[in-house]
């Protein structure tokens, strides 16, 4: 791996600041100089304003388990039962969670009553991918699937199918390789396709990286400008980057065991953000809390929703 010395990961949030249960979907928004994210079964979207520590949040009406923005900044969810647009209202007294509720977009056709979507983003043309799975993963229920919703409103049908626990979604700087993995216990497996950038499809389908060579479980990820791919190990404390080869080169540890989704952001896309979960039972102080880290390259500005929500 390499010889780069691993940079210190320190939390972000304020002291006494409550830890999220399922920490999910980081996203930097550039032009408010705030990173978002969700956390699941609180059924929240949360905002954090880095240079004033201002913390915000809405509260939906059911879990929400990955967000895009369009151009406007209304907000591209995916939720327990399907994509919905939700508009963030600025309304409620400072430190209030504000309630608000979403424009039903699309839903795929559930196989079980116990599904929801997952990790969820856009390719760099703007077109929005997010997968399903059951949501008891003791289950190990391979019902799930990958889902397309392009720029007109039109959701596909399955893209990808057979997956337990969709994760990984991401694309080289260039868009013509596609990243997905499957984080369920029985899997930890990252795959790469070839990706046609016109078409929105992925092809040739291969294993990148397995992560029973390595440690944990691959769940979100993100890829810096050097096209290297950054996954969280959740049960294992690490962030690990691969290069487009699939070479194993560094790995950082994380206070949190869980560590569940990583994107690059700040002024200039140099801190890596990391999302973590708290578990049920033996938490540790610092599981479920958002981290930040300087790992010494950049990323990419996360593509906007390219239709009108």
């Amino acid at each position: 791996m390499s010889g780069m010395a691993n940079p210190r990961v320190e939390r972000v949030e304020a002291a006494g600041q409550a830890p999220a249960s399922v920490g999910e979907s980081p996203v930097w928004r550039a032009a408010e100089q705030a990173l978002y994210w969700v956390d699941i079964p609180a059924q929240k979207i949360v905002r954090l304003r880095l240079e004033t520590a201002e913390r915000t949040e809405w509260q939906l009406p059911e879990k929400v388990a990955c967000i895009a923005f369009d151009h406007r900044g209304t907000v591209l969810a995916g939720c327990e039962t399907g994509l919905f647009a939700v508009t963030l209202t600025e309304d409620a007294p400072r430190g209030e969670a504000m309630t608000v509720t979403g424009r039903k977009l699309a839903a795929p056709h559930f196989a079980f009553d116990d599904m929801r979507f997952n990790d969820g983003r856009c390719d760099r043309q703007g077109r929005f991918w997010s997968g399903t799975m059951v949501q008891d993963m003791a289950a190990a229920n391979p019902a799930g699937a990958l889902y397309r919703f392009d720029e007109r409103g039109v959701l596909s049908a399955p893209v990808v199918d057979a997956l337990i626990t969709q994760n990984g979604l991401g694309w080289s700087p260039d868009g013509t390789t596609m990243y997905l993995s499957d984080s369920h216990p029985l899997r930890r497996q990252i795959w790469a396709f070839d990706y046609d950038i016109e078409a929105g499809e992925p092809r040739n389908r291969r294993v990148f990286a397995d992560l029973h060579d390595y440690a944990g479980r691959p769940d979100g990820a993100a890829v810096d400008a050097d096209g290297c791919y950054w996954i969280c190990a959740n049960d294992a404390g690490l962030l690990l980057r691969f290069t487009p080869q699939g070479k194993l080169d560094r790995q950082i540890a994380v206070p949190a065991v869980k560590p569940a989704m990583c994107a690059f952001g700040g002024r200039d896309l140099d801190t890596l953000f990391v999302t973590s979960i708290r578990p049920a039972t033996g938490a540790s102080e610092h599981d479920g809390h958002l981290f930040a880290v300087r790992p010494g390259v950049t990323g990419l500005p996360e593509p906007e929703y390219a239709g009108e929500l």
